[in-house]
């Protein structure tokens, strides 16, 4: 009796919860909140993995991707019910997902008909130069007026040209009218929510504005952004607001539990910070780095090589709001490298320890461009460098270089937003799973000359999905009204070194920079030789 009792105290003391799932590049994750004083409660995590079946090529298995997902949400609910708390309670489930990654799968079975085409992956190198060179004057922009992105190999569009071009399975599938494409959030709802028995095919517009299929003005599909890249619109998924009720979970022990939030990664971070106002900025260390600076309700061009992004749209009738990103290829994928291609570090958390004990590159500057260089060059055919290697240089230093790589990248990201808006932040607020290296975040600020803002709950990009799925039309359990909103606790880094040095060393990198590209020019013929590269 006693032990009811205790539990059932507990449930009254925590109200209503929210769950969000975050499918990201390189794992899932399954996080519920309380949704009155956005304390997590439990969370689990499985890594994804990733294939590279050629070089440049980046794929992962959708079947994987949602297995995960299940798995997830099971293990988190054991580990509530452990903790006495009746899950019961989570009133609705956000989804926030890797960006760009495409999906194409049959309607009628169910089944992926190809492996999800990963974000990073360069396959599309040849199909994006020949988009180039059909725009008057070969001009990469030649779609942004409509997309707020320039033609790459980063976004949807492409990668789905490739899959209809490329795999007779989709193809057919499309000829036969069962295709159904999607970004992770799509895939995931539909299945989700039933699948092929009633399944609902969905995306919002976070994730819809990064397909270069949509208009970010008329905040919907482009019937000639469509015919540009000769893609069928029945295909495409529908596109819904950031936060209102898109169906039920039909299965698990969530059965019946609305998913109400979707947002992509990097718009599910903006808001899990706060930046609700014209001006707020975020920058996530994930595999990527992504640095968001919400504009208002007016999208803003960049002269700067930024993309103009939709950062969310809470509600079926309210306004969307939009960002300028920088986008960073590889942040957290240096560590991976580190880790699985050269074995220099068994876990993520020695390279902190690696760095530290030498405290300096020691003149070695590391440019992973493994995937081109994104903002703000946006340079496919660049490629990663090493340089300034002597016979001093020793792994510790590589490990420095590489943190200093992350932090470099962000500078000239922040560099071409100040230079955009004209007013430079003051601060940088961060979030991600790299911001927990301190050394990190010292040199970021170091690096960056402004202090470097790190709340203590680190998965702000899962809270803000919780956030927008707790607020929709029909579920009302969270408030975003800016009163409500609670206090977030976090930790400052102040610059520590002159700016002269920093100066100096940042004028390195892009030195660096420079060697990096155009190596890549033309597509590599694989001729079987190709040890010989």
């Amino acid at each position: 009796m006693n032990s009811i009792m205790a539990a059932s105290s507990n449930r009254i003391m925590l109200g209503p919860l929210v769950a969000a799932i975050d499918q990201g590049t390189s794992s899932t994750r399954f996080l519920v909140f309380n949704a009155k004083t956005a304390e997590l409660l439990s969370h689990h995590q499985v890594e994804i993995k990733q294939s590279f079946p050629k070089e440049g090529w980046v794929e992962e298995d959708p079947k994987e991707i949602l297995q995960s997902v299940y798995e997830c949400m099971d293990r988190t609910c054991e580990k509530l019910t452990q903790l006495n708390i009746d899950i019961s309670n989570i009133k609705a489930i956000g989804v926030t997902n890797q960006r760009e990654t495409t999906l194409v799968w049959d309607k009628e079975t169910g089944e992926p008909l190809y492996n999800a085409i990963v974000w990073l992956d360069l396959r599309t190198q040849s199909t994006v130069e020949r988009l180039i060179n059909k725009t008057p004057g070969k001009n990469k922009n030649h779609l942004k007026h409509k997309t707020g992105l320039p033609i790459s190999t980063y976004f949807s569009a492409v990668k789905l040209r490739w899959l209809m071009d490329n795999v007779e399975k989709v193809h057919e599938a499309v000829l036969s009218h069962t295709a159904m494409f999607g970004t992770v959030d799509s895939w995931l709802i539909w299945c989700l929510t039933g699948g092929k028995k009633g399944g609902v095919h969905c995306t919002d517009v976070t994730n819809a504005s990064r397909t270069m299929l949509f208009n970010i003005h008329t905040m919907d599909w482009d019937p000639e952004l469509c015919t540009y890249f000769d893609i069928p619109m029945e295909i495409l998924p529908k596109v819904r607001s950031s936060s209102e009720i898109y169906g039920l979970m039909k299965s698990g022990p969530l059965t019946g539990v609305p998913i109400s939030g979707c947002l992509g990664d990097q718009s599910a971070a903006l808001v899990g910070q706060m930046c609700f106002k014209d001006g707020q900025a975020k920058n996530t260390y994930g595999t990527g780095c992504f640095l968001l600076k919400n504009v208002g309700t007016k999208p803003v061009m960049s002269d700067h090589g930024l993309l103009t992004t939709v950062a969310y749209k809470l509600g079926r009738d309210k306004p969307a709001y939009y960002a300028l990103e920088g986008s960073v290829a590889i942040a957290g994928a240096v560590v991976r490298w580190l880790k699985d291609n050269l074995g220099i570090i068994q876990t993520s958390t020695e390279l902190e320890k690696l760095a530290a004990d030498v405290g300096t590159s020691y003149g070695c500057y590391f440019v992973p461009a493994f995937s081109g260089l994104y903002a703000p060059y946006w340079e496919p055919s660049a490629r990663g460098i090493i340089c300034g290697l002597t016979q001093f240089t020793n792994r510790s230093h590589l490990a420095f270089a590489a943190l200093e790589a992350v932090c470099f990248q962000t500078r000239e990201i922040l560099d071409a937003m100040n230079l955009d808006s004209g007013i430079n932040l003051s601060q940088l607020q961060v979030d991600g799973g790299m911001t927990s290296n301190r050394l990190l975040m010292q040199l970021q600020a170091d690096i960056l000359c402004i202090p470097v803002v790190k709340p203590s709950m680190p998965e702000t990009t899962a809270l803000g999905a919780a956030m927008a799925a707790g607020a929709a039309e029909g579920v009302s359990v969270w408030s975003l009204n800016p009163e409500d909103l609670t206090e977030v606790t976090s930790e400052k880094f102040e610059p520590q070194i002159n700016p002269e040095e920093s100066e100096l060393r940042y004028a390195r990198w892009k030195k660096a920079v420079q060697r990096a590209m155009n190596w890549e020019t033309t597509e590599p013929v694989n001729n079987g030789n190709a040890g010989q590269k």
